[in-house]
C-alpha cells in the first residue's frame, strides 16, 4: 500500500480555546501551499483510492483542496485517528480498515503526524526523525508494518518546481 502523508497547510496562529481552534481555517498562504503541492502531485500523476482526513477544519480544507487538484471524485473520509492527539495504535488500526486499497492519502496534524511517519518508516521505536513542515506531503510504500520513505515534498519545493517548469516551457524568443 502506498500512503501519502499530507500535513495540513498553514492556518495561522493556534487559538487558546480548543473548540475554536478545531474550527481554525487555512490562511491565504495555506491555500496557496495546498494548490502548489496538489498541482505537483497531479503532474506526477498521483492517484489515490481514498483520501482520509482529521475532522479539524484546516485538515478537511487541505484534503478538499488536494482532492480537487487530483480530480479525486470520491468523498473525503473523516477519521479521528488523524487528530493531533491520536496515538500510533489508532493510526495503524485506521490503516488496517483501508488495507484493500493500493494508495491512500491521509491528512492530519503534528505532533502525531511526524510520529506516524517516523514509526511507519523505522518501526515502533520511531528512530527516524523527519522534519515534516506544514503543507508537506510524503510518499511511503508500506511492506507489512513498516515502510520505505520514497520522497517528501515541502510547499517551498513544489512552488520552486512549478515556477521553474513554467519558465522553461515558455517559448524562447530570438533577438535580431
Amino acid at each position: 500500500m502506498l500512503i501519502y502523508f499530507f500535513r495540513h497547510a498553514s492556518a495561522g496562529k493556534t487559538m487558546l480555546n480548543p473548540k475554536k481552534d478545531e474550527r481554525r481555517p487555512l490562511d491565504e498562504e495555506g491555500i496557496l501551499q495546498v494548490r502548489y503541492v496538489g498541482r505537483l502531485l497531479a503532474n506526477l500523476d498521483v492517484q489515490v483510492d481514498q483520501i482520509i482526513s482529521s475532522s479539524l477544519k484546516r485538515a478537511r480544507q487541505t484534503a478538499s483542496l488536494v482532492a480537487n487538484e487530483l480530480a479525486f471524485e470520491g468523498a473525503v473520509q473523516i477519521d479521528d485517528a488523524l487528530r493531533p492527539e491520536a496515538g500510533f495504535e489508532q493510526f495503524q488500526s485506521m490503516l488496517s480498515r483501508y488495507k484493500k486499497y493500493d494508495a491512500v492519502m491521509v491528512v492530519g496534524h503534528n505532533p502525531s503526524f511526524t510520529e506516524f511517519l517516523s514509526k511507519s518508516i523505522s518501526g515502533p521505536d520511531g528512530a527516524a526523525h523527519v522534519d515534516f513542515k506544514k503543507g508537506a506531503v510524503a510518499r511511503v510504500e508500506m511492506n507489512g508494518r513498516t515502510g520505505t520513505l520514497d520522497w517528501l515534498v515541502t510547499p517551498k519545493i513544489a512552488r520552486t518546481l512549478q515556477t521553474s517548469l513554467k519558465s522553461s516551457s515558455r517559448p524562447k524568443t530570438s533577438r535580431k
